[in-house]
């Protein structure tokens, strides 16, 4: 089938055509405000902002600036926001920083079935150390049990990890109240925010948040920059050594132009939320709706309505969903079959497995993730598309 469906795709595929992005949750294009922004400090304002002369200090200057605009983005102070080099880095500090920090207290971590790998890999680094990890289940729309939770708290007990909003299936955790139960017994919690900062508002008193991790080119920003957000009074181990940068916690000469980055796409993401939220739910809403009715053998992942505003994601009976991403690429459609970062994988998606999908389903699954410039227009395009190459898939597979 493989070999059949790559003859269709170069019989059809086209150039010139403007390509339709919809992979926004796999990376984003960086803002070209973001870029300017950046380009005085690769060469004229080379300064390393750890020196303490003038041209220095410019650098310096600017560094904190982003901390501040950052820190303001999430009600917090700037001496709470250390910058990293990613999302994958903030995860990995926050549960080896807590867990070596705290080891005294506890060795015990909770965290869920459907995190990201940075989370779930280093856990199971940990637990190579010595730590025990309770691995949470979710139910059918990809939401932790609260009861469950609360009782898998335990005296040695340190840290709860959950994410904010799931990389592929968009649904939205119950945060708020995780945070109050984590309060509630003390004990720290850590949200993997990197798919939702910069797309929906958050503000870590409200939500209780200790640690917050968050990546800069999921919201316009620079690849390679990120941040965490370690509330007042929170003990993490140093991550890297070497030198006193972020507060003698992160050593290493910072990357100004990628901080400054990254400030500058938080300073336009929190000005322009509520438009894009308004837009793209919008969009999703009636993507969501014309594909649940025009195309039979059809499964939403995710929550209908606590989802990101920009997440699609269904299952398609009796196709692959590779192989459709191939159909679509031939129309310059991008979208993808799961994570980016685990295409590829002979296995089914471990989000999809933890919700109840068979594999087979599982391999059938399409994300397409929207953005600020995505238009009407496209969104139309792409449900015609789906649409028509589901049914092309599915008499190819009965066929055979």
């Amino acid at each position: 089938m493989r070999v059949a469906i790559r003859c269709l795709w170069t019989a059809v595929k086209t150039g010139g055509v403007v390509m339709i992005y919809l992979d926004h949750a796999a990376t984003t294009p960086m803002a070209e405000q973001v870029a300017a922004s950046m380009q005085p400090y690769f060469a004229k304002n080379y300064g390393n902002a750890s020196t303490i002369y003038e041209f220095g200090e410019k650098s310096r200057q600017a560094v904190e600036h982003a901390r501040t605009v950052i820190a303001h983005s999430l009600h917090a102070r700037p001496n709470e926001i250390y910058f990293t080099a990613g999302g994958s880095e903030s995860d990995n500090w926050a549960l080896k920083g807590t867990a070596e920090a705290y080891r005294a207290k506890g060795r015990h971590i909770i965290t869920t079935q459907i995190e990201h790998h940075a989370v779930l890999h280093t856990c199971k680094y940990l637990e190579e150390q010595g730590y025990e990890i309770t691995y949470l289940p979710v139910d059918a729309q990809g939401f932790v049990n609260l009861q469950q939770l609360e009782a898998s708290i335990r005296p040695d007990t340190i840290l709860i990890s959950v994410m904010f909003a799931n990389n592929e299936i968009g649904t939205m955790e119950p945060v708020a109240q995780i945070g109050r139960i984590a309060r509630r017994h003390e004990v720290l919690f850590h949200t993997d925010a990197v798919q939702a900062y910069g797309q929906v508002p958050i503000r870590v008193d409200f939500y209780h948040i200790d640690l917050l991790s968050a990546s800069g080119h999921k919201f316009y920003g620079p690849k390679g920059t990120g941040f965490l957000y370690i509330r007042d009074g929170v003990k993490t181990s140093s991550f890297i050594h070497g030198g006193g940068q972020e507060f003698g916690r992160r050593a290493g000469t910072e990357n100004v132009p990628g901080i400054v980055g990254i400030g500058t796409a938080a300073e336009i993401a929190m000005r322009t939320m509520s438009e894009r939220i308004y837009r793209e739910t919008r969009l999703r809403d009636w993507m969501i709706h014309e594909i649940s009715t025009r195309i039979p053998g059809v499964w939403l992942n995710g929550d209908r309505y606590a989802r990101l505003p920009n997440n699609v994601n269904f299952s398609f009976e009796e196709i692959e969903g590779e192989t459709l991403l191939l159909l679509l690429d031939a129309k310059d459609i991008c979208a993808s079959a799961a994570s980016a970062c685990s295409t590829g994988s002979a296995e089914p998606s471990h989000v999809l497995t933890a919700i109840g999908r068979k594999p087979e389903l599982a391999f059938g699954t399409l994300r397409m993730t929207l953005g600020e410039a995505t238009t009407w227009e496209e969104v139309q395009v792409v449900v015609d598309a789906v649409e028509e190459n589901v049914k092309l898939l599915r008499e190819v597979a009965r066929m055979e």
